[in-house]
Parts: structure tokens; sequence; C-alpha cells
């Protein structure tokens, strides 16, 4: 990144202004909201009272296993769920043709105990996986023209998955949340391009760019965020296998932990928080439910959601702590089901640019259209350096999809999308000059302070057996 000069102090100091103004307003409505009880209270409002050692807002991977966890560990809490289910990305749509359940968000999960024993915990039977294992034919298109590439296949990516492993074996504490050395090594914060280029990857570059879809433009990214989101224990996955539910419905493990919420007065779904108190003796959180107003007392307030200024407005951070949160920039990823789309059931289509360096296509782009084994449906997969309008992408892929057809590549068709979703904002990032100023360092001193606690990727990565990992940790903490 070139240094500000004369002409750019005035951009810096309207960007300035503007985070100032941000910021400012976020404190302005953080104490606002939380006088609201008082408000509410003192207007005859109708707001029912309940008391519990541990309030959870978020129930999706992280926010769904802390609160199976700290009941078995004779806690009383209560989750606040934006949604109506719990499970956050774990989503499953089931074909209404066949009546086959089809993973469209989390497909797999490490095998190692700390996933069998949650699994066992809820009576979720768990099949291995192999990942490498696949029925189906993968063509190679180029997605902008439509067009199969002439004489492409993809490098055998042995050897180079061999060297990003000793590579890998070097930082054994990238499975552990962000708690990096200071200095941070200086590996880890080149782009991944030049690490490639440094280490002799390139061969492996087109498996890293499918398996770290939502991460953004993988060259570019600081290697950091590369080798957490693709892991030694996820290297070792492929070669071990993975582990998904039996039934293949893997919502069917949310589905079994909100059983047990419910049956224990443990969970608030449609509903989102309002205003927060809190000091260091807990916390006082005022909720929206369908049901009216509710006032949650708790001795810990876990926050399990992405952590957006917007999403962190009701919980009465300081100036100086959202402005660590202002420097997060996160992806957009996308999820969806195509009926009709022309693509022959066995096959599936892998976006290949005939022209970029490794043959990478340039975000925002689809990444491919892969068969299910459901006949007449394929999953589409989509990724972007920011969050884009859901109307914006799916009118992009038809728009593909059409081009295909008209190269001849796939049968002319009417698509339509059984079902589509957005796993928006994805990956959260900060530059690699806040990791190096300790950025991490900083983030993480914000454990328990005015008993509040964080977990989900932002403070891991996407892949939820290591956010239970990281969750799992700070348990000793949230319980004492």
């Amino acid at each position: 990144m070139s240094k500000p000069t004369t002409r750019h102090l005035r951009q810096y100091s309207e960007f300035g202004l503007c985070l100032s103004l941000r910021v400012t307003t976020m404190v302005f409505m953080a104490l606002f909201f939380a006088s609201f009880p008082v408000l509410c209270l003192g207007h005859g409002f109708p707001v029912d009272t309940l008391s519990r050692d541990v309030c959870i807002v978020g129930g999706g991977s992280a926010g769904t296993y802390a609160a199976i966890r700290l009941l078995d560990s004779n806690q009383t809490v209560i989750v606040v769920e934006q949604q109506d289910r719990l499970g956050g990305n774990t989503q499953t749509f089931i074909d209404p043709v066949t009546g086959a359940p089809i993973d469209i968000g989390v497909v797999v999960w490490h095998n190692n105990t700390l996933v069998s024993n949650y699994f066992q915990r809820l009576n979720v039977s768990l099949v291995s996986i192999n990942e490498l294992d696949s029925p189906f034919v993968t063509i190679y298109p180029d997605f902008q023209t439509g067009q199969l590439v002439p004489g492409y296949t993809p490098a055998d990516p042995s050897s180079a998955l061999q060297g990003y492993v000793e590579q890998l074996l070097k930082y054994p504490f990238l499975d552990d949340g962000f708690n990096l050395p200071d200095p941070v090594p200086s590996d880890l914060l080149i782009q991944f391009g030049e690490f490639v280029i440094k280490y002799n990857l390139s061969a492996a570059v087109s498996l890293l760019f499918e398996t770290n879809e939502g991460i953004g433009n993988l060259l570019e990214v600081p290697t950091l965020y590369v080798m957490k989101y693709f892991g030694l224990t996820l290297v070792q996955g492929f070669g071990s296998g993975f582990v998904a539910t039996a039934s293949h419905d893997n919502s069917e493990l949310y589905e079994s932990a909100q059983t047990v919420l419910t049956a224990a007065n443990a969970v608030l779904l449609s509903s989102h928080v309002i205003s927060t108190t809190r000091d260091d003796n807990g916390a006082k959180i005022v909720v929206s439910t369908p049901s009216g107003l509710k006032h949650i007392q708790c001795k810990r307030l876990v926050l399990a959601m992405p952590p957006t200024l917007n999403n962190l407005a009701p919980f009465a951070f300081n100036s100086t702590e959202l402005s660590l949160f202002q420097q997060f920039t996160a992806t957009g990823y996308y999820s969806g089901l195509i009926r009709n789309s022309g693509i022959p059931d066995n096959t599936s289509l892998q976006n290949t640019a005939a022209h970029n360096i490794y043959n990478l296509p340039t975000l925002p782009c689809i990444y491919g259209f892969e068969a299910t084994g459901v006949p007449g449906l394929h999953q589409v997969l989509y990724g972007s350096t920011v969050s884009l309008p859901v109307a914006a992408v799916k009118a992009e892929i038809i728009k593909t999809l059409k081009r295909l057809q008209a190269a001849g590549t796939i049968s002319p068709t009417l698509p339509e999308f059984a079902v589509f979703v957005s796993h928006s904002p994805f990956l959260f990032t900060v530059s690699v000059n806040a990791i190096q100023n300790g950025f991490y360092s900083r983030l993480n001193a914000l454990q328990g302070v005015r008993s509040v606690f964080f977990t989900g990727a932002a403070f891991e990565t996407q892949d939820s057996s290591l956010i239970w990992q990281f969750t799992e940790s700070l348990l000793p903490r949230i319980v004492g």
C-alpha cells in the first residue's frame, strides 16, 4: 500500500470524520437504548423478566454449541436468535419431488472426539464422508464465454499440498483462534499469491480456490487467513475423511439442539436484542420477541453473531471498542439450488477462466454448478469480496446459465431457483497493518470485559468444528 500524499489528506480527514460520526452515533444509540427498559416499565409496557446465568445472542454454530455445553455444566442459559430456527449457515433443503435432503450450507465436520461427543449428546448419528470421492463428471467452461476451456485439466495437487502442509506445521497456533505471536511471522502477512510463488505451490491453487469458497480474492488475501480457513485439520480430513449426519440432513443436529433448549426454556426464536446495560457483575438485556418484550438479567453475556457494527449497536460498547470492530471487512457468499438448469444430472461445472493466472475466475463470480445426486437439481455457489444484493446475484447466475446454453455447453432450458440463501457477511478480515499493529491481541483482550464474551467465525474461521473447539476453550472463563 502506498503512503498517503498531500492530495490524499482531505480524503483521509473526511474518512476520519465519517468514522468518528459513525462511532459517536453507535455510542449515542447504546446510551439511548440503555434507558429503554425504564421507559417501557414507566409507561406500562409489559416486560417479562428472566434470570439466567448466561445469555447467548446468536443461535448458529457457536451459540448453539455454547448453550448445550453450558446446560451440561449446570448453568441456566437463554439463547436469543433472530431467525425462526437454530443452525445459522447449516441449512438443508428437502426436495418436494423426491423427499431427498440436500445440505446447502455446512456439508461436513471434522472426524474428531469433540465432534463425535457433541453429536452423541444430541442423539444424532454420524457417517464417514470422503470429500474427494465423487461419482460425478466435472467439466471446465469459462463462465464469461460459456465455452469449454480447450485442453484444460486440473493440475495434480499432491506434491504441492505436501509443501503446503510443511508450511502449516510451522504455525501450530493457527487452529486455536487468533493467538498470534508478536511479531507476526512475515510469511503470514504476505499476499497468498506471493506465498504460492515463494514455496512453489501453484499446483494446489485450483484445489485451494475450490475449497476456500467465500474467502474473497484468494491470491490477494493475507496468507494468515488462507491458512486459518484451509488449516492442518482440514488437509488431514481430505486424507482421513470427514463426517456428516447419517440422515444426510445436517440440520438434524440443530433440530435436536432446539428440542433440548426448548425443554429447558432456554431459547427465544424470531427475537432480537433492543438494549443492554452491563458491568463486571453481569448484564441486563431487553429483547423483542413474538410474545412481547423480555428483560433478561444474566451473569455473563456471550455474543455469537457476526460482529458487524449494526449487530453490536445494542450492547453498550464504547467508542474505542467500536473503532476496533470498525476495522473488519467481510466477504459475500451465496448458495442455492437450480432446477431445470440444462446440466446433466451426473455433471458438475467448475468456473475456469481461460486467460487468468491459474485459471481462477475474477470475483464476484460463480464458483461452479455442482451435481447433487437428486434428479433435476444442481447446487450453485457464488462469492464476492463484499456483500451484494441477493436479487443481483440471482440475476447474474441466470444470465450465466443462459450464456452456457447459448454456447452449446449445456442444453437450452428455463432455469429456476428451488431455494437460494445468503451466507453474508461471511469471512471477516482486517488489513495487514492492523494485524501487525496488534489488532487480534486487542480483540482477544475484550473477552470477559464487563461480563461479555465473543465466539464465532470472526474469532476463529468459517469451520464449525474449529468454532466449537474455540468455544470450548472459553467455557471455563464463562462459567467461572
